[in-house]
């Protein structure tokens, strides 16, 4: 990993294309009015980019144009329900840049400024952008299932894996409210619903009600693979801090979520963020720059300008 932030600013673009962030701004408003699940989807590319290879758009590479050579990250099974209106914002964004700004941009600042802007629209807060990473050269499946968080993790897990990128315990819990909003499917969670690691009964924390309603939309085998749940029940298209109570009211979806709630290392953090939404607000726009952080290329050998998003330049 290099050192992080040594080489970002804000004012990286403002003299070789100063109306960056008006230009993909005018894209994630408009995408948001027309598909709201484009916001969650983009944060998730988001740090799906970074805990892979650092945030270097790595995830946007398409399998077909590295040939037979070798699977990108982005048919890798941990990758594979990420939604198609991530990859397409950012695909837009890059299209109107380009023609301002040729050649200047990166995808990897397009990608970090539209997970900025579509937290921002759905209610959450604004934060600067620092900029001026370089696309990957690298970009390999295999690489995918050792650096993403599973649903079933426990915090031991979460923090071993956060750790290992430079992320603390504050930041993990931080983080994780990003599951304010979006959806997440059956298979993430319907182990909690019917046999909890192998207890042959549901997850005993999980709210009864809660519980009835998934287990209507989930059944134990055979349901509709493409059924999905709100993250934050009371909430689920708003950026708040809904998601913290809810923890708390043993309303978390996935038991990754509800684990941070239950952990005493991590509870008191659950229950200040659930209390006080401007302190969750900035210290989610802390954590963001912070994990945006992560792995930064520079030019040379290791990074690239693409022109087009989903190819590597030749």
């Amino acid at each position: 990993m290099t050192r992080p932030n040594r080489q970002l600013s804000v004012n990286y673009y403002a003299k070789s294309c100063p109306q960056v962030e008006r230009l993909i701004g005018s894209i994630t408003s408009q995408q948001f009015k027309e598909s709201p699940v484009s916001g969650p989807a983009t944060i998730r590319l988001f740090f799906h980019d970074c805990f892979v290879e650092g945030c270097d758009a790595s995830i946007i590479i398409s399998s077909k144009q590295q040939g037979n050579k070798m699977l990108a990250e982005k048919d890798a099974p941990d990758n594979k329900d990420l939604r198609e209106e991530g990859f397409e914002s950012v695909r837009k964004a890059k299209a109107v840049v380009e023609s301002k700004c040729p050649g200047v941009v990166s995808c990897a600042d397009i990608l970090a400024i539209s997970a900025r802007d579509y937290v921002h629209l759905a209610g959450g807060p604004y934060y600067q952008v620092k900029k001026g990473r370089w696309d990957g050269k690298i970009s390999m499946a295999s690489k995918v299932a050792s650096n993403i968080p599973q649903a079933n993790f426990t915090v031991d897990q979460l923090l071993k894996l956060f750790s290992s990128k430079g992320l603390t315990l504050e930041d993990l819990v931080v983080l994780s409210g990003a599951h304010t909003f979006g959806f997440a499917h059956c298979q993430n969670f319907v182990s909690r619903l019917y046999d909890y690691r192998g207890s042959k009964n549901p997850d005993p924390i999980i709210d009864p009600r809660l519980l009835r309603a998934l287990r209507m939309s989930c059944p134990h085998y055979g349901g509709n693979a493409d059924i999905v749940a709100p993250f934050d029940v009371t909430t689920p298209f708003v950026f708040d801090h809904a998601y913290y109570g809810n923890l708390e009211a043993k309303l978390g979806l996935l038991a990754s979520d509800q684990a941070l709630s239950l952990d005493p290392r991590t509870k008191p953090i659950v229950q200040a963020l659930a209390k006080d939404k401007q302190k969750f607000f900035q210290a989610f726009a802390a954590a963001m720059e912070k994990m945006g952080s992560i792995g930064v290329k520079r030019g040379g050998k290791h990074g690239e300008k693409r022109k087009d998003c989903s190819m590597h330049m030749l």
